[in-house]
């Protein structure tokens, strides 16, 4: 079965908006891993717009599943991450002023940069993976870095799919093909949803893990978070 670790930075965007701790993301953290949820992961930004530095510390004792902390792996970021050790950490190549996620790395042209850092955290147990686009050249480029697993960045599937383009898959089914020959674990995330997510799993082979945020709480808002966690781990059976 593939795990559902479960973005939480939109329950940070909305507690920002008001101040104060509502909702709590502590607590929310706790109750989806007690609906079933299998990891929990943030991804703070320098900015601090949704999930805080704070929050990420905060967590660490209430994370009982999997932790997954993404980024970019800025002094701030590396520091953070080295001094919280979750379970893993992804590495993406956001630029400061990115609204979401938009581009995986060019593991070819950041090929010692990331070896650098990538055993900076292994060194300290830390899982590592890269956010990578459906591309064979950067995943073969990925397994030069000493990586431990890839995330595949799965927007144009997803919009590509709710075109009616099942065959947007395909990239994806063969890289993932790749990773699982080199070696590497396969996870996935970025608009992934109730819609496709169950097409998406039964087509990736090895596939390790989903992260999914945006979609699972906006889907919650009309169906409720216990129920919604509970529909994602069926899909993902």
């Amino acid at each position: 079965m593939t795990k559902l670790s479960v973005n939480i930075n939109k329950v940070a965007t909305l507690r920002n908006s008001r101040g104060g701790n509502v909702p709590n993301v502590l607590q929310f953290a706790k109750d989806v891993q007690r609906f079933g949820a299998e990891g929990v992961t943030i991804h703070p930004r320098p900015d601090e717009r949704h999930i805080r530095y704070q929050d990420a510390r905060d967590l660490k004792p209430e994370v009982f599943t999997e932790f997954n902390i993404e980024g970019n792996p800025v002094e701030s970021f590396i520091n953070l991450v080295m001094e919280v050790k979750p379970t893993q950490v992804t590495l993406v190549p956001d630029a400061v002023d990115a609204i979401t996620s938009n581009a995986g790395w060019d593991t070819v042209k950041n090929k010692l940069f990331l070896i650098d850092v990538i055993k900076e955290f292994q060194n300290n147990g830390i899982r590592t993976s890269i956010f990578v686009d459906p591309d064979l050249k950067q995943i073969e480029g990925a397994k030069r870095t000493g990586t431990d697993r890839i995330e595949l960045y799965t927007e144009a599937f997803a919009y590509q799919y709710s075109l009616g383009n099942k065959k947007a898959v395909k990239p994806y089914v063969v890289c993932a093909e790749l990773a699982n020959k080199l070696g590497l674990g396969v996870n996935a995330g970025h608009d992934l949803s109730l819609d496709n997510i169950a097409f998406f799993k039964n087509e990736i082979p090895g596939l390790l893990e989903v992260s999914i945020g945006h979609a699972l709480i906006a889907e919650s808002l009309y169906l409720g978070v216990e129920n919604v966690i509970q529909m994602y781990l069926n899909r993902l059976k």
